[in-house]
């Protein structure tokens, strides 16, 4: 059994008993613990599963749902800060700017702060609450608040966001292709970003260096939609040389 087809039957297992441990997991497929960790990582990356301490359990809504907010600012903290210090020069210049409710563009919003001629438009639950001593001024979409995301969806969310028209869309993903474009895990909060891009005037993508040459679940956008690509550390060659020769200017 290869790689991609052990993936395929981890899924349908994992679905069917909701709930599982990398032992047993390790012992099913006869593989190690530590390929069974990797290949969970994999899953968890397109938001198939969420991973627990030494298990896993499948996200009853692929479509909405997924790792819990608290959970994903604790991921890869030093990267998101390497992404905020890298983006703040492009951020700064802007007056109005679309947000999305990732933990990536939180921290790169705390170093606004004190910019006072600076509106934020966002789906976001947590920016005014952890931001509520910046200068900037904070316009929330409303809507169908989820729980686990710690964000505004539906159709209410996306209705106010179509009622105004912003300079910068700033948004994350959970992988990105050079074939395949933008992708994220949760279609509800596509949705959302989806429209943040279409009220935008121009849109820059935080990504770290793990999500490159990733597949996750849902088409966000092709590539020719952004404008600014910023990371954490160089991509490999073939990206730089896209963003060169298509006009995408990637901040590493």
């Amino acid at each position: 059994m290869n790689g991609k087809e052990r993936l395929d039957s981890l899924k349908r297992q994992i679905e069917a008993s909701r709930k599982t441990s990398v032992s047993e997991l390790s012992e099913t497929f006869h593989v190690t613990g530590e390929t069974i960790r990797r290949d969970l990582d994999k899953l968890e990356q397109e938001g198939f599963v969420t991973r627990t301490h030494g298990g896993v359990v499948w996200n009853a809504d692929p479509l909405g749902g997924g790792m819990h907010f608290l959970r994903r600012k604790m991921k890869n903290p030093e990267a998101k800060r390497e992404i905020a210090g890298k983006v703040y020069s492009l951020l700064e210049s802007h007056k109005t700017i679309a947000a999305d409710s990732s933990t990536t563009v939180l921290e790169s919003l705390r170093m606004l702060s004190s910019k006072s001629d600076l509106m934020v438009l966002t789906n976001s639950a947590v920016v005014s609450q952890d931001l509520a001593d910046a200068s900037f001024t904070i316009l929330e979409t409303g809507g169908v608040f989820n729980a686990r995301s710690l964000s505004y969806q539906g159709t209410l969310a996306k209705e106010n966001l179509k009622r105004y028209n912003v300079e910068l869309a700033v948004i994350s993903c959970k992988g990105l292709m050079i074939d395949q474009g933008v992708m994220d895990s949760y279609e509800t909060e596509a949705e959302i970003k989806k429209v943040m891009l279409g009220q935008a005037r121009e849109v820059a993508l935080l990504a770290d260096h793990t999500k490159f040459n990733q597949m996750a679940f849902v088409h966000l956008a092709d590539l020719d939609q952004i404008n600014y690509i910023v990371t954490d550390r160089k991509p490999d060659e073939p990206w730089v040389e896209y963003c060169a020769e298509h006009g995408i200017r990637l901040i590493y």
